[in-house]
């Protein structure tokens, strides 16, 4: 019987992410995952692809604070609910929305952190991102994740890229929001329907991979030879390009998911 070993948030896009005991699920995805992303004088996303040493900052939520902090730095706290209430437009890849200003200290502790310019959005409940209809139904919403509400891979997988690279890395270098004991390795590139608990999931594209994966999520150094990335090119690479590693899913019911819930294949 498979069952889910982690579930994670990632409240600041790019940042580390908080492993939880359990979490609602909601339309757009966990609770607080993906809220906040940094964006330059364009509005136009921030990531650690570009800037590598935003994957070792820190978040925890502390009652209705997020707390942000890395080493040598002043923690950051800011509200979980917008005060300020600004909207600039802002864009993920191609999609453009509507986002909340997190406020000058934010940028100013961040600005000073990375050494550019730049600024601290939230997405309230208020305002909705669509996902790409490609892939998903009239009204399914994402938050500031790169395409899908969560991203399930199975340990299985990971162990089987394991056993392929000479220096093993962690799961924390993929940023799933579930992780499974799945049996087989890559078994959920063909899920299409899933039940959590008693929460349903619908599994709609395999998830394309990047230089993200190459970038170690406690120094923030990117690996020198591409690694993992460049293994899993070698076997994972599709004929119409991209090189895949997990399913993202949206939700097709609400509740509440816990560590150690079954996992049941529905199709």
């Amino acid at each position: 019987m498979m069952k889910v070993t982690e579930i994670n948030i990632y409240p600041i896009k790019s940042t580390r992410r908080i492993a939880l005991p359990q979490s609602e699920v909601l339309p757009r995805g966990l609770p607080w995952d993906r809220r906040w992303m940094l964006v330059d004088a364009e509005g136009r996303f921030i990531t650690a692809r570009q800037h590598p040493t935003l994957a070792p900052v820190q978040t925890d939520v502390e009652d209705d604070v997020l707390r942000v902090s890395v080493a040598g730095r002043k923690t950051l706290r800011l509200p979980l609910k917008p005060l300020d209430g600004r909207l600039v437009p802002v864009t993920v890849w191609q999609d453009s929305c509507d986002a909340v200003l997190a406020g000058a200290e934010a940028d100013a502790w961040f600005s000073d952190y990375l050494g550019l310019s730049c600024r601290l959005v939230q997405m309230s409940d208020e305002l909705v991102r669509g996902v790409n209809p490609d892939y998903g139904q009239a009204g399914d919403e994402v938050s500031f994740a790169d395409g899908f509400p969560l991203l399930l891979i199975s340990q299985a997988s990971l162990n089987d890229l394991n056993s392929r690279l000479q220096t093993p890395v962690s799961m924390r270098r993929f940023r799933p929001n579930l992780v499974v004991d799945g049996e087989r390795a890559y078994q959920e590139d063909q899920w299409r329907r899933i039940r959590v608990g008693d929460v349903e999931f619908e599994g709609v594209k395999n998830c394309s991979r990047c230089v993200f994966t190459t970038i170690d999520p406690d120094t923030g150094v990117k690996h020198p030879d591409k690694e993992p990335l460049r293994t899993l090119g070698s076997y994972r690479r599709k004929p119409q390009g991209g090189v895949y590693f997990g399913q993202n899913l949206i939700p097709r019911s609400g509740g509440v998911i816990h560590v150690g819930d079954k996992v049941e294949i529905l199709d």
